[in-house]
């Protein structure tokens, strides 16, 4: 009997398959108990994801995962440093533990799958691989079965749509994982604090021929969530379609004890694979003056403001003086199409009112660069003509619109729109978007995308609030950089505040605005507001000197809807944000972040009578170091932004 007890134990150890965080505090388990796949995940040795089923659903066959065997887990290790020409941090680390599960089914037609996995010391993944086999030599996938059963019934930030059609652009909303209702369409990330457990939060990465995806609540079950995937707009039974071997994004699980921590992660683009352009010189972030704010609107000029080539080079004038590297032209620069949304347009052509030649000339005498706008359709019908004729102009970058969906055809787009514009030397600005996946590792002239609710609803409607801004880090900026469209300057408080196209407002101080270029991360950052309005405020500086990539980032404290305060640095110097919503805050800023040395903190502060005036701000000095514990007292809807220098 001896020699049949040690034949078992390679099938008892083999059961159950697992991977643990590099320090050792996160455990992603996977088992086929009774033929089910299945994950789990603990940090800290408590559950914060329990036992959660995993299986494909492919058209005309049994589901793929609900009757199979572990015949294999592979361990090894990534232990890797990077660098980025723009992110949150610089040089970037990438290290973890990996496993792959090799799995077959335990019946007929003994088709096989594989589950590729990593631990992380701030969260995990893992994703589906289809070999090529003899009943799978085509994928035709109808969804995933892939769940997320929470520990707990846990308090989430939704960001719940109408729609698989959608700009992921709407409120997030606070509410118990129970009450999800089980029609809700959650996008991702999705964040949820499990109390006395973690934070984590829910999103993918690398999404490569694939269809994004989105979580929905399980109707009978409280604490558990499940995976839907975008379909096909031509066939909508179907959301994916590809040759095997084939693979699915990451599914990714950040998790920390603070929310913080998740938003200082780089597990998204550490996701991703290594950049495809060997020469990175040309791509160059930075900030970016933006006539759709205002372009109707200027103040003491002998012009008539519009889509027009005086305008255009009065925001070229502007971007020079201020130092800044950029101005966007956007929509209705090209000869004018019958299209919805400036669709239809010829982007090899501009209207009669736009001198092209003269106005890059005249940016180029300025040292300022030229992003276009384009509407997704013209560049789909006009890549191969449009890019060539930018980079023959000069253009810096385009910022590409409406796209509003995320199925496989629209997500096989985007890659192709980044690999040409590549080829032209041209950057890249996706907005009508979805969220991030970490792409731009893979493609760096991708620097920035929307797929959030910024600072353009002002316009017609009071849903961009201090609230709103102050949930964002911790819920869109999970999944990497959004282009919010800061830098408005006629603030207002909730009671004097009003939605308008002309003049626009923004909610909150004078400090909230400028504290959200140091918490918002986009490596290409607008200036939105008309240039004169700048003229004379010297809180302006603050915006001027701040940059738009990073080379660490800490969180110093907060809580979603309710305040954040954040640190980055470039160089030796460190910008600091503090953002509060419609009520007021104090906290305390220990600055045991800036290491050795003595350094001057410019503080940009709300005004004593900030509540009722918000545009007024207090600017002081002080000499700090890393014992120096800073206090921000913020107004309602109020902020502070800190700049610090080395004193020498």
């Amino acid at each position: 009997m001896r020699p049949l007890l040690f034949a078992l134990i390679p099938a008892l150890a083999i059961a159950q398959s697992g991977v643990k965080s590099p320090d050792g505090a996160i455990e992603l388990s996977f088992t086929a108990d009774n033929g089910q796949l299945a994950y789990s995940v603990a940090f800290h040795g408590k559950p914060a994801i329990t036992r959660s089923t995993l299986a494909l659903d492919i058209q005309d066959q049994p589901l793929l995962g609900s009757s199979m065997r572990i015949v294999d887990a592979a361990p090894g290790a990534i232990d890797e440093t990077y660098t980025m020409p723009h992110g949150k941090s610089n040089p970037v680390r990438n290290v973890c533990r990996t496993l792959t599960v090799s799995l077959e089914e335990t019946r007929g037609p003994n088709r096989k799958l594989s589950i590729e996995a990593r631990a992380f010391d701030d969260g995990v993944a893992f994703r589906y691989v289809i070999p090529n086999q003899p009943l799978i030599t085509e994928l035709r996938l109808a969804g995933e079965r892939t769940e997320f059963q929470l520990a707990k019934d846990a308090t989430t930030w939704p960001l719940i749509l109408d729609g698989f059609r959608s700009p992921y652009e709407d409120d997030y909303r606070k509410l118990p994982l129970s009450g999800l209702h089980p029609g809700d369409l959650v996008a991702l990330p999705l964040l949820a604090e499990l109390p006395g457990v973690a934070w984590l939060a829910i999103t993918e990465a690398d999404i490569e021929n694939y269809a994004g995806m989105y979580l929905q609540h399980n109707g009978r079950e409280a604490r558990s969530l499940f995976s839907k995937l975008a379909p096909s707009v031509d066939e909508p039974g179907i959301a994916v379609s590809t040759g095997t071997p084939a693979r699915s994004p990451w599914r990714v699980v950040m998790i920390g004890a603070e929310a913080g921590r998740l938003i200082e992660s780089n597990i998204v683009i550490n996701l991703n694979p290594p950049s495809k352009i060997a020469d990175l010189s040309w791509i160059k972030p930075g900030k970016t003056a933006w006539d759709w704010w205002s372009g109707s609107y200027a103040e003491g000029v002998d012009f008539r403001p519009g889509m027009n080539t005086a305008t255009m080079n009065h925001y070229i004038d502007f971007s020079a003086v201020s130092g800044i590297e950029y101005m966007l032209i956007d929509a209705g620069w090209a000869a004018r199409g019958s299209g919805p949304n400036d669709s239809g347009s010829d982007l090899t052509r501009t209207n009669p009112n736009i001198d092209m030649p003269a106005i890059l000339a005249h940016a180029k005498s300025k040292k300022v660069g030229v992003w276009l706008w384009a509407h997704w359709n013209d560049i789909a019908r006009q890549m191969d003509e449009a890019f060539p004729l930018f980079e023959k102009w000069g253009i810096a970058g385009v910022k590409i619109d409406f796209m509003n969906r995320d199925d496989q055809w629209m997500v096989n787009f985007y890659r192709r729109v980044v690999e040409k514009a590549a080829q032209r030397r041209l950057m890249i600005d996706f907005h009508g978007a979805f969220k991030p996946d970490g792409l731009r590792r893979t493609w760096p002239n991708l620097v920035t995308r929307e797929g959030v609710m910024g600072a353009e609803y002002n316009k017609w409607s009071a849903r961009v609030t201090p609230d709103h801004n102050v949930t964002l880090p911790f819920t869109r900026m999970l999944a990497g950089p959004m282009d919010y469209t800061p830098g408005g300057f006629n603030n207002a408080t909730r009671e004097q505040f009003e939605a308008r196209n002309r003049q626009p407002m923004v909610q909150g101080t004078r400090a909230h605005a400028l504290a959200l270029y140091a918490v918002f991360e986009s490596a290409f950052q607008m200036v939105s507001d008309y240039p004169e309005i700048y003229q004379g405020q010297r809180e302006f500086d603050y915006i001027r000197a701040a940059p738009t990539v990073w080379d660490e980032t800490h969180v110093v404290n907060g809580r979603p809807g309710d305040w954040i305060t954040v640190a980055r640095r470039h160089g030796r110097e460190w910008f600091v944000g503090g953002l509060t919503g419609w009520h007021p805050n104090e906290v305390d800023v220990p600055l045991e972040f800036l290491g050795r040395g003595d350094f001057i903190a410019e503080i940009y502060s709300d005004a004593p009578d900030a509540a009722e005036n918000p545009k007024h701000v207090v600017r002081e000095e002080k000499r700090v170091n890393a014992t120096t514990l800073l206090h921000m007292k913020m107004a309602p809807g109020g902020g502070q932004a800190i700049r610090i220098r080395p004193a020498q």
